[in-house]
């Protein structure tokens, strides 16, 4: 991956944007795509949008990856200073204890750890139970007094890891799930300019609130309005042990960006993705998606009046934990197949089933 990309992808994925706390990683997002676009705005919601204007009358594209993480919030402080929380979208409580947390105050980040009663201290009955959120808390290792000065009630809290390398071309981290969606976008951007820009207009959207409801997704799809819309996120790789394919399909790491094909993609974006990745000999598999997927495609597909939606996804495994794994290749070739897409629209492209 070239040196900028990568360093761009690190900084953007550990930037804290829990839902409804996105500006840090808004503004790593904005700062890596004004030298590209020809314009860029953040709306109130707080999207980021950055516009190529097109060289001709072909039709307009949005690429959406939400840059939203889950994470929690310090709802209640005790007067010993340790801090309740409640989870910002979904989480695995068996993986929380004993993790490392920052939580995010005015006045900077703090280092705490989630806590709970040790083992031993448990009765027989509670050893078998998965533990239940509200049990926890978060130890920040400060007097009451210290704490209360310094956290406020709806700090925002994240998983305190950052994205590592490892093994062969593969990276982890907490958040890939989807910050690397808005760091494929704007890499499309980057490789659309270098090429000359495409005949319609392209949009590559950074969205928020993804994790609580598909919510800047939606605004972000009314107000930019383009006539395809295609969302960039990461879906479940079934290549670890105990994923059983008959449910959930094959998908592997390492085996290219994932189209999806089904009610909520248009028929017509979906061959020209393939015919794209063809063409250019980029690797690709296919998911089977028979309804709503869940991601901004479903928002985009439904806004106004109906868009031709698209989704494609890099396969990830361990979604939703602070060891989420991706392949670094699948990620370049995301943004490769993304780029040849766009640049291969025409004007007069119908998208009517």
């Amino acid at each position: 991956m070239r040196a900028d990309s990568f360093s761009f992808l690190k900084t953007l994925i550990e930037a804290p944007s829990p839902s409804g706390y996105e500006q840090p990683a808004a503004k790593v997002f904005r700062e890596y795509v004004t030298p590209i676009a020809d314009a860029v705005s953040t709306d109130v919601m707080g999207s980021v949008h950055a516009v190529l204007k097109g060289t001709a009358s072909g039709p307009s594209v949005m690429l959406a990856g939400h840059i939203d993480e889950i994470g929690f919030m310090v709802t209640y402080i005790t007067d010993d200073g340790f801090c309740a929380f409640a989870p910002i979208g979904g989480h695995d409580p068996q993986i929380l204890p004993g993790s490392r947390v920052t939580v995010h105050t005015a006045d900077g980040p703090l280092l705490g750890v989630l806590g709970r009663l040790a083992i031993h201290l448990l009765d027989e009955e509670e050893r078998k139970q998965v533990v239940k959120m509200h049990k926890m808390f978060i130890d920040l290792g400060m007097s009451g007094e210290d704490v209360k000065k310094r956290v406020r009630i709806g700090d925002p809290v994240t998983y305190a890891v950052g994205m590592e390398t490892f093994g062969t071309g593969m990276a982890v981290s907490r958040a890939f799930d989807d910050k690397m969606g808005a760091w494929a976008a704007a890499e499309v951007l980057r490789l659309v300019k270098e090429a000359g820009g495409a005949q319609g207009d392209m949009v590559a959207a950074a969205t928020v609130q993804e994790e609580i409801g598909l919510r800047g997704g939606t605004t972000s799809a009314y107000s930019v309005d383009p006539v395809v819309g295609i969302a960039l996120e990461v879906t479940h790789a079934t290549d670890y042990p105990d994923v059983d394919k008959r449910k959930h399909g094959e998908i592997k790491c390492g085996g290219g960006p994932v189209i999806s094909r089904g009610a909520n993609i248009n028929p017509k974006v979906f061959s020209l993705l393939c015919e794209a990745a063809e063409a250019e000999g980029i690797p690709y598999q296919i998911e089977g998606a028979p309804r709503g997927t869940g991601t901004d495609a479903n928002a985009i597909q439904l806004s106004r009046g109906g868009k031709a939606a698209a989704l494609v996804n890099v396969p990830l495994r361990y979604m939703h934990t602070p060891t989420e794994v991706l392949s670094l290749k699948d990620l370049e070739n995301t943004a490769k197949l993304l780029a040849a897409f766009v640049l291969r629209l025409e004007p007069g492209t119908d998208f009517t089933p």
